[in-house]
């Protein structure tokens, strides 16, 4: 039994999947966030250039 528990302890395969899944997720809310606020911010420019232009 205590093999069987040392061998499970020592597996890193299981980690790997959870460390890419995490990183991903943070990389995800970055490019989301930046996404707004680049677009709100384009957003408001264009209707500052269109309303000038009128």
């Amino acid at each position: 039994m205590t093999t069987l528990a040392g061998r499970l302890w020592a597996a890193q395969e299981g980690q790997d999947i959870a460390e890419y899944a995490v990183m991903l997720a943070v990389i995800l809310v970055l490019v989301i966030g930046t996404i707004r606020l680049i677009g709100t911010s384009a957003n408001n420019a264009f209707s500052s250039v269109a309303s000038t232009m009128q």
